[in-house]
């Protein structure tokens, strides 16, 4: 049975060590797009300032049109916003392994290998560590939902290769037409499993029969 509380018969037993944060690398490696970010940000202030003390303005129009082009258009604005919950998601996903029992004894948590948009919100290709399941992920989905401020999360487990999983984040309805980028054909469709048939909403108030 997966490991939480709320459906352990004997919760005291699985209690785990607290997690810890990691070794440098696995810090860095939670921490990469914000380092790549700030290293294009500081590349791109030290080449404008060395421009303009060199008395040459022609960096500071094309960076100002690199910027405000796509700023301008919807598919432009679309994309920032989608790789800003990407970032988002990454993180809080992460830190849900950190405060529940989705971590070893060794405090170790899953890698997050990629994360990438949907039409209905991310999809994040999971590595697990030893001891840790894809059921493990599937029961606390409920946590994963709240801590990633969405709809709902589904999770799929490998065919053959069950120490991959993928945690689909819903925060939307699918918008016609759309169509979703990246873990779609990573290994392929058919070679996903999901760990629940149909993604569980709660019910319309406005349809259920009103109380005399």
């Amino acid at each position: 049975m997966a490991r939480n509380p709320r459906n352990q018969r004997y919760p005291a037993s699985e209690d785990l060590p607290a997690a810890r944060g990691g070794s440098p690398v696995a810090r860095l490696w939670r921490a990469r797009t914000e380092l790549l970010l700030l290293g294009g940000l500081t590349l791109i202030v030290m080449g404008l300032l060395g421009a303009a003390h060199a008395g040459h303005w022609v960096p500071f129009v094309l960076t100002a049109g690199a910027v405000s082009v796509p700023a301008a258009t919807r598919f432009g604005r679309n994309w920032v916003v989608a790789h800003f919950w990407c970032v988002v998601s990454r993180h809080r996903l992460q830190r849900t392994c950190l405060e529940t029992t989705l971590h070893t004894r060794a405090g170790r948590i899953p890698l997050v290998l990629w994360i990438t948009p949907t039409t209905t919100g991310e999809k994040a290709l999971v590595m697990v560590r030893a001891g840790i399941s894809a059921e493990a992920f599937e029961a606390y989905a409920e946590e994963i939902a709240a801590a990633c401020w969405a709809r709902a999360v589904r999770v799929h487990r490998h065919r053959t290769r069950s120490q991959f999983l993928i945690v689909e984040i819903v925060r939307r309805d699918e918008a016609p037409g759309a169509t979703s980028p990246g873990l779609d054909r990573l290994y392929g469709r058919r070679s996903w499993i999901p760990l629940r048939s149909e993604l569980e909403e709660p019910p319309d108030l406005a349809t259920l029969p009103q109380a005399a």
